[in-house]
């Protein structure tokens, strides 16, 4: 159900991605998880807040060109999932996928016209999440361009936040 959203270069309706992710979450409610990209609106954080309470938030304030031109930069091999970037992570032949030679495809919601869409319905449904998190005092925000730049801070705070997990190889 969410593919035909995303296809379009939409956001996955609250009811869609709200349902999948409370049950997802539910299974997991004994181990320790990071979101991505959720909640984006305040009826999924809503939603998030009837089943855990969250120890910290973070967003990253990135100028809009830069999402948008990064974002537009990403084509995909479909059979695989790999992930390109023309700009950080090329193939080794344009269009062409480095291990199998086969096409690589830009999918809709990657196209310049579709990110700049989604880019603007997104700041407009965040901004009262953010303010939310703001308000409990969990929200850390970072500013920058370049990953390389922003992660050490990001590492950091994590770091002094949450305990390290170890694995299971480490012993």
């Amino acid at each position: 159900m969410a593919k035909q959203y995303i296809e379009k270069g939409l956001l996955v309706p609250d009811h869609v991605i709200t349902r999948l992710m409370m049950s997802e979450l539910e299974n997991r409610r004994s181990e320790p998880w990071l979101l991505d990209g959720f909640p984006r609106t305040l009826v999924q954080a809503e939603a998030l807040d009837k089943i855990c309470e969250l120890d910290l938030v973070i967003t990253l304030n990135i100028p809009f060109e830069t999402l948008k031109d990064r974002l537009s930069r990403r084509w995909i091999h479909p059979h695989s999932g790999r992930v390109y970037n023309l700009d950080f992570n090329p193939p080794h032949v344009h269009g062409i996928d480095d291990i199998t030679g086969e096409p690589l495809v830009q999918q809709e919601d990657d196209k310049p016209e579709a990110v700049a869409a989604r880019l603007r319905q997104y700041k407009d449904v965040a901004k009262p999440v953010i303010e939310l998190y703001k308000s409990r005092g969990v929200l850390h925000q970072f500013s920058g361009t370049e990953t390389n730049k922003i992660w050490p801070y990001v590492y950091t705070l994590f770091s002094n936040k949450i305990t390290p997990i170890q694995s299971k190889e480490a012993y």
